[in-house]
């Protein structure tokens, strides 16, 4: 898989751009602020309607602008689809497939499936739940697109449900507030499940990637290894090496629905849901203690880029080559992890890299440069692509 030719408009630092680019490795080259990163991350919205730097959509408008668009023409077995999103203020996305609207934006996911390691993966390792719970959930629906649907009712039910809580909570319950609970507890169950079904596969798929790559890229560290946390299922659905099986789904929605019944009062006083995936955690070891906490700043970042590497193999894995995304992170890694990741990069079909000079890029990865930079007013300064020169070879 690999993009053939980028669109943005009012996208970040982006005017307007058109970029035509190929298989193999190119290096996007600049000063900090210049707007490279903004390049990886509009192509990273493509395949995961999200950015990895900040949460809302609005920052990525333009300053001044109403809407900011992207769009790819994407390779994937010599077969040419062209994906376009569009960003608006105050209003939902839209989305395209070949030039034709598609009802949700979410229709076109999986089409364009990356990897990207970015300075932010840090938090992986060291930031709160939710971002590995994110990590989780953006790998097991680049494997299966349909779990967005999946996703996003279940975050639905569980506001509604969440106010219900509240409200109940605050007032004296009647029979009706009860009733209408329980309906709610019945649909979280059945989107719960299936999101926890998927959750549970990718842990125990995604586990021998990970112990490899921790191995390759730090041989004198502890053994690395990861686990589901969840205080509501049974232990045997907490073990990675445990094989899913087709019922499990079924069996998991009874869980959290029995486990939503016995919570019920206690979900009452405090007027939050108590069980659901929302609640879970991907637990990351090393050895037999947490990483979070005892891994050291280089284990942290083993750790991280561990991570990436074991769901860039996996992916593989399915027959589909992801393209890889590398944004300004070789200057943040020493020699031995710089080495690893560069492996991996030079056998990838497409790898977009940014770094602020060309002595970042390791010497396996020549590669085509783009040199960018900004021009225009401090407050609404424009990008531009101003010079190509010869391959990069660090």
């Amino acid at each position: 898989m690999f993009i053939r030719a980028l669109a943005l408009r009012d996208f970040r630092s982006w005017e307007h751009s058109e970029l035509e680019l190929s298989p193999g490795r190119t290096v996007f080259l600049g000063s900090n602020g210049n707007g490279k990163t903004n390049l990886l991350e509009a192509v990273g919205y493509l395949a995961t309607l999200g950015s990895h730097r900040v949460a809302a959509d609005a920052p990525l408008i333009r300053m001044g602008a109403e809407r900011a668009r992207i769009g790819a023409t994407v390779v994937n077995a010599g077969r040419e689809l062209r994906i376009d999103i569009e960003l608006q203020q105050g209003a939902a996305n839209r989305a395209q497939l070949n030039r034709s609207p598609v009802r949700r934006p979410r229709e076109i996911l999986g089409i364009l499936q990356t990897v990207l390691f970015a300075p932010e993966d840090l938090a992986l390792v060291r930031g709160d739940p939710g971002e590995r719970r994110r990590f989780m959930d953006e790998l097991c629906t680049t494997r299966l697109p349909r779990l967005a649907g999946v996703r996003s009712d279940y975050d639905r039910v569980l506001r509604q449900r969440s106010a219900l809580l509240k409200t109940a909570g605050r007032h004296v319950r009647s029979k009706a507030d009860l009733s209408t609970l329980d309906a709610w507890d019945g649909h979280l169950a059945t989107h719960a499940a299936v999101l926890l079904a998927q959750r549970l596969r990718l842990v125990h798929e995604l586990y021998p990637h990970l112990a490899q790559a921790y191995r390759s890229i730090a041989p004198e560290s502890r053994s690395a290894a990861i686990g589901y946390r969840s205080s509501y299922l049974p232990p045997e659905f907490l073990d990675p090496a445990r094989e899913p099986q087709a019922d499990d789904t079924a069996e998991l929605e009874a869980i959290v629905l029995r486990e939503l019944g016995a919570a019920r009062s206690r979900e009452l006083e405090r007027g939050v849901c108590l069980v659901g995936p929302h609640r879970d955690e991907l637990d990351l070891l090393l050895g037999t203690a947490p990483a979070k906490g005892f891994a050291s700043h280089g284990e942290s970042w083993s750790f991280a880029l561990a991570l990436r590497l074991a769901a860039f193999e996996l992916l593989r894995t399915a027959g589909t080559e992801p393209v890889l995304l590398l944004d300004d992170v070789f200057a943040e890694l020493d020699r031995r992890r710089r080495t690893a990741l560069a492996a991996v990069a030079a056998g990838a079909e497409q790898v977009l890299i940014t770094a602020a000079v060309p002595e970042d890029v390791p010497a396996e990865l020549a590669a085509v440069p783009l040199r960018v930079e900004t021009t225009g007013a401090a407050d609404r300064r424009t990008s531009h692509i101003v010079e190509a020169a010869g391959p990069v070879a660090g």
